[in-house]
């Protein structure tokens, strides 16, 4: 079977300071991926040159069986890359049926067209409010984003993501400062979302974090510390000292 996303030799370093060392995974279609360390572990910058926003030094991403560094970010995510990030992206005196409009214009390389009444295309608007509905917001799309709480900024940027239909779909703390209803909100949502869509998140809450994981990855300094189960991550003496230092 060939992997949803393969990952061979990543390195990346700034000067004398290494941000990824040599990191080498395979996650499996449909997969739910963790990937958890400390801060400072690379996690963001190794998303960052999966997506392109980052040229790593060496190594190869594939994105099943497609090699994808030598693509700009917007072709790869013309392939099937969509991605969430830590820090909240959106336009906030805009509605959120707009925003997610505007990523599928982003996603189509188009651009705003003053001359063209946007409204008339209709099929961005239908893919746009089916998104939102499948996030729970499908009847908040006239509401203005800097009216919204930040747990409905957090579902409304994984609809943009979704609506893109991505094939791996890239979450970086997608839980970050949620209350506790919001933070279960948001869990429930991520079950709901279909196997055909490959799922690799980054998360520090522990708990949510291990119930949604098949597979974890543990990095520290940039290298690929512990792999397996979330059984045999927990167990694994390592983790126990990069979390706990013991």
């Amino acid at each position: 079977m060939i992997p949803a996303l393969e990952i061979t030799g990543l390195s990346k370093r700034f000067g004398g300071l290494v941000v990824t060392r040599d990191i080498t995974m395979r996650i499996a279609p449909g997969e739910r991926r963790l990937i958890i360390g400390p801060n400072g572990a690379g996690k963001t910058t190794l998303f960052n040159q999966i997506t392109g926003d980052l040229r790593p030094d060496a190594g190869s991403v594939r994105l099943f069986g497609e090699e994808l560094l030598k693509l700009r970010t917007k072709d790869r995510v013309a392939k099937g890359l969509a991605r969430t990030y830590q820090i909240l992206t959106l336009f906030p005196q805009d509605t959120l049926l707009h925003n997610v409009v505007l990523a599928l214009l982003g996603l189509r390389g188009e651009r705003w067209d003053f001359w063209r009444a946007l409204r008339r295309r209709s099929e961005l608007f239908d893919l746009a409010h089916d998104a939102l509905t499948q996030v729970g917001l499908g009847g908040s799309g006239d509401r203005l984003v800097a009216e919204t709480s930040y747990g409905e900024r957090r579902r409304l940027e994984l609809a943009m993501a979704l609506a893109q239909k991505p094939k791996l779909l890239l979450l970086d703390e997608p839980l970050a400062g949620l209350s506790q209803n919001e933070r279960n909100a948001v869990s429930a949502l991520l079950t709901t979302i279909p196997r055909d869509v490959t799922i690799v998140m980054i998360e520090h809450d522990m708990d949510v974090a291990l119930a949604f994981a098949e597979q974890i990855t543990v990095l520290h300094f940039g290298e690929v510390i512990v792999e397996g189960t979330r059984a045999e991550v927990v167990a694994d003496p390592r983790t126990r000292e990069i979390y706990l230092g013991e």
